[in-house]
């Protein structure tokens, strides 16, 4: 889960600049039998150099392959570079690396291996084998939709707010170069939906009509109102006369002769020829060969076997068991009347909004501060990184998440960044704040992810991919630890947390329903607004991301119930000898791992305590 920006996000394919902007969706891959690496087992040293010298070489083969990756990761090298990721050609350079790479690690073996060593073999040798196995399935007919597509991550690395620096004059040229070939991209997108609506892979037009309002506030007349303006507003005071006359004249002509024409240009053809031809049904499984398709995005995002039914049946049962602790809160405030009467006074009762946008994001500093003050008692482990709060911009609010997270750069020139939604404030809610902190921000993602990149002696792949279900488990995970940390003080907060663990049961039931059952758009904003106290805003555009993402909302709750399953084995067996700062180490130490494997490395670590 590349470099970057996550509310949970697609597949990590080596392909898009999604890919560098999704960093929270690991590599989808079929869960397989790990061998116990324990690390008291000597391992093949010569053969282990081997293999890390190797991972080293393909890592850079990558970023190179991969430009967008390597600035997401602070790697200036290809700041200029913009390969046609959905191009045939570029689709099949990229399986002919997978394929070329997964045989020479394969021709090494594993034999001999043990600890990191053999972690790091099994896990590269899946996550190809599981991309070659994707290749069947045609995203690449689909890369727009309104979470994201080509258009949008461009804006937000051209504005100057994101990863793509503009410090120097070289930066700024950099973009230029990168910009003019961004209509290339476009028309690849616009070539392969042709040949999606020709095959019968097309979008839900649910979700397409929510993309013109987005095309259409980032088209304008003039260079200097578009959001690409931003690098020429801000230029460097050290620049020289000549650099800024001769920058702003290249950005004007970019801006007026590429950019805006090819963004009209996919407007147009998204409006007038794919919106006509978009499906009214939902799920995947309505897609050619989706049953298999969805299925797999299941198991992926899971790393498990279970099968939709199954996780279907687990969210149901998780539903109901977290309604009864809710109402174990309603008892405890005095409320009186139904559950659904309580969610309705959650979302509407005055008390749990925000004044203004400025009110929410000094809520949420407090916060930051109150937690860190709680840190050292749960945590001996902590990134370097620095943090900030951010809002999410304004271009992409109406359909972004509450919260997201951004990686920092491995170079330390950007923190680790939590974006706070404030557009509709009325649908944001204090008892809302503390858990999607703690999730999104600290000790949530940005304790993992950071982490997970200042690994020493482990694999860049490792460092800088990972496995949904450890990431958004280990962020669900988090959300239960608000009262250790000082949080949850009054019941609505505290509800805050159980509304946020039902709405994570809850997609294990939605996500399902959508992609395997038959279920509709509307089905769903109505099991939603009936099981949860999710504003209608907010279910929507839920209900819209799974439409868009298929199986990625499945991870989260898998994770998190594995994660509190070890916990509670951990305490069990150790009694008065249980460390919570030992088990949360022992957890994150090692970056984001398939379910089985930290399943395995925690029983270890426990057997070790015990002696």
């Amino acid at each position: 889960m590349l470099g970057p920006l996550r509310p949970g996000k697609p597949a990590m394919t080596l392909r898009p600049l999604a890919l560098a902007l999704a960093l929270s969706v690991a590599a989808f891959a079929a869960p397989v039998a790990f061998a116990d690496p324990a690390p008291t087992v000597t391992t093949d040293t010569a053969k282990a150099s081997r293999l890390t010298a190797l991972y080293g070489q393909y890592w850079e083969e990558m970023l190179k392959l991969n430009p967008i990756q390597a600035t997401f990761q602070g790697d200036n090298r290809y700041n200029d570079q913009l390969p046609d990721f959905g191009s045939a050609q570029y689709r099949q350079q990229e399986r002919e690396f997978t394929d070329r790479w997964l045989k020479t690690v394969e021709g090494i073996g594993s034999a001999g291996l043990a600890g990191q060593d053999l972690l790091s073999y099994e896990i590269f040798v899946r996550d190809a084998k599981n991309r070659l196995e994707g290749e069947r399935f045609p995203d690449w007919m689909m890369p727009i939709n309104q979470m994201g597509s080509i258009a949008s991550y461009a804006v937000m690395l051209g504005a100057g707010t994101s990863a793509q620096p503009f410090k120097t004059v070289k930066d700024y040229e950099n973009w230029l170069a990168r910009g003019n070939k961004l209509p290339t991209l476009f028309d690849t997108d616009i070539a392969n939906m042709r040949a999606g609506m020709k095959a019968g892979v097309v979008q839900p037009r649910a979700l397409m009509v929510k993309v013109i309002p987005q095309l259409d506030a980032l088209i304008k007349d003039k260079p200097e109102e578009t959001l690409f303006w931003g690098p020429i507003t801000n230029l460097p005071a050290d620049f020289s006369a000549a650099d800024k006359q001769r920058l702003t004249a290249a950005y004007r002509t970019m801006i007026a002769d590429q950019l805006m024409p090819a963004y009209r240009e996919l407007r147009a053809f998204i409006n007038d020829e794919y919106l006509p031809a978009t499906r009214e049904s939902v799920g995947l499984d309505k897609q050619p060969d989706g049953q298999q398709w969805y299925a797999f995005n299941a198991r992926s995002t899971t790393t498990t076997d279970m099968s939709p039914a199954a996780i279907h049946q687990l969210g149901l049962d998780e539903v109901a068991r977290i309604h009864g602790e809710i109402r174990k809160v309603m008892a405890e405030t005095g409320f009186k009347g139904s559950l659904q009467d309580f969610f309705k006074f959650m979302q509407n009762d005055p008390q749990f909004g925000f004044k203004d946008e400025a009110g929410l994001l000094a809520h949420y500093r407090a916060l930051e501060a109150k937690v860190n003050l709680k840190v050292p008692e749960q945590f001996s482990l902590t990134p370097r990184a620095p943090f900030e709060i951010r809002p999410v911009e304004e271009f992409r609010a109406k359909s972004a998440a509450g919260g997201e997270y951004q990686t920092p750069s491995e170079d330390g020139s950007r923190p680790g960044i939590f974006y706070v939604n404030t557009y509709d404030l009325p649908s944001r809610k204090t008892w809302d704040a503390e858990d999607l902190y703690l999730h999104e921000a600290i000790p949530g993602h940005h304790f993992q992810l950071a982490l997970q990149q200042e690994l020493n002696g482990v694999p860049a792949f490792r460092r800088f991919g990972g496995e949904t279900a450890f990431i958004e488990g280990w962020g669900l995970y988090a959300e239960s630890l608000g009262k250790s940390l000082g949080i949850y003080e009054s019941p609505y907060d505290y509800f805050g947390y159980l509304q946020n663990e039902l709405w994570r049961a809850i997609r294990l039931v939605t996500d399902t329903g959508l992609h395997s059952k038959g279920w509709t758009r509307e089905q769903v904003i109505k099991y939603m607004l009936d099981n949860s106290a999710e504003s209608e805003t907010q279910a929507t555009a839920e209900a819209e991301r799974y439409i868009a993402w298929p199986g990625q909302a499945l991870a989260y709750k898998i994770g998190e119930l594995k994660i509190q399953e070890l916990r509670k084995r951990a305490e069990q067996a150790l009694g008065n000898r249980f460390d919570v700062r030992e088990f949360h180490a022992e957890v994150l130490k090692d970056g984001a791992v398939p379910l089985n494997v930290l399943e395995g490395k925690v029983d270890r670590w426990i057997a070790a305590k015990k002696g």
